[in-house]
């Protein structure tokens, strides 16, 4: 089974946003992130400018866990081909999701200051859920997810009390509602992003790694260009009417900013529609180019997309280690040091896509 550079690209894309936003984290003192109903003051004005910069950067962590979950299905399927066992899969699933989970429960936190649980740990933690999900199949596994990004507000509401937010118990936080404290940041609940994960394992499983596809049937990017103009639709109709489905977090005026502004912590469903609709257009746009291109192997989005984890911590830290040397500013400082961190990145990442391909049994297949 062929490796498919449109999800690299995919990944690549959304991994050279990643930097802009962390680039603003560190340097931009004009940046907005008002991205919750528990941080945000109805009738606060946002810069046009510094929102813009902050939401297209919204488009990284949906993608980035839904092309999880499409990676560990095909890499699954792979591996299934080749004969290994469910025991065997299962098995480097917890070490590498438990894995993730430690980098941000170790280093990530010791880079922050403050014990963080983000992305990574969302990640990990819906990698290591799979293992008894996946068990269920892909038509289960699709009613699980849909349930719980429809009614991940109604399960939301019954649990976070935005007044008294933060008084709620621990395991609420690490599941369901973030919290936003001074020794503990947790930014990225389990539930809603293993829905997204479970999504993209069953496009991984059925729209991707199934052998089907090549005798007939819809082929994935159309299926990905109507999932995204429905999710899209739902979007508009859901933001619209401005009540279930939008976290709390509602519009103060018609203005596209307002429309655009959606609630990121928690997820809610007009974030999910939003982003994983957009994410599915432009995939399905990657995906009917891919075939019509030369696949350039050292381009340097497939090069991001095909080493994203280390990607991810690299960049982390050079951004961090930035601000020892760069006076913290507005927008052009923050795309100035995104670029020259991607510029830094590239070699670095070619010579570990290197001697990762070339030792596929180390422990450098688990990052």
């Amino acid at each position: 089974m062929r490796r498919i550079a449109a999800i690299d690209w995919m990944r690549g894309i959304v991994m050279v946003f990643m930097a802009v936003d962390h680039a603003s984290l560190m340097l931009n003192t004009g940046r907005v992130s008002a991205d919750s109903a528990a941080s945000y003051v109805a009738g606060t004005a946002l810069s046009p400018d510094q929102f813009f910069t902050r939401w297209i950067t919204h488009l990284c962590a949906p993608t980035f866990v839904f092309l999880a979950g499409t990676a560990i299905a095909v890499s699954t399927t792979r591996r299934q081909e080749r004969g290994l066992s469910s025991w065997a899969i299962n098995r480097d699933l917890l070490i590498r999701g438990a894995l993730i989970v430690a980098l941000d429960l170790v280093l990530m936190s010791r880079l922050s200051g403050t014990t963080l649980l983000q992305v990574l740990y969302a990640i990990g933690a819906s990698m290591m859920l799979i293992v008894p999900l996946r068990r269920f199949g892909p038509k289960a596994m699709l009613v699980i997810s849909l349930t719980l990004i429809f009614g991940g507000e109604a399960i939301t509401g019954l649990l976070w009390d935005l007044e008294a937010a933060g008084t709620e118990p621990l395991w609420v936080n690490l599941m369901f509602a973030p919290l936003f404290s001074e020794g503990l940041l947790v930014v990225y609940p389990v539930v809603p992003w293993v829905a997204m994960m479970m999504l993209g394992w069953v496009f991984g499983e059925r729209l991707v790694a199934a052998p089907h596809l090549s005798r007939g049937g819809w082929p994935p990017e159309r299926i990905l260009l109507v999932w995204g103009l429905a999710a899209l639709a739902l979007f508009v109709a859901v933001r619209g009417l401005d009540g279930y489905g939008n976290m709390f977090l509602h519009r103060d005026d018609n203005s596209i900013v307002q429309w655009l502004h959606v609630s990121k912590y928690p997820p809610s469903l007009a974030f999910v529609c939003l982003e994983l609709g957009l994410m599915a257009l432009f995939l399905a746009a990657l995906m009917r180019l891919e075939p019509h291109v030369t696949v350039r192997q050292n381009g340097p989005i497939l090069v991001f997309g095909q080493t994203a984890l280390f990607f991810y911590i690299l960049h982390f830290m050079m951004l961090g280690a930035s601000r020892e040397f760069i006076e913290p500013a507005g927008l052009g400082v923050t795309y100035a040091a995104a670029a020259g961190v991607l510029v830094v990145l590239y070699p670095l990442c070619r010579v570990y896509r290197t001697i990762k391909r070339k030792n596929p049994t180390s422990a450098l297949r688990f990052i």
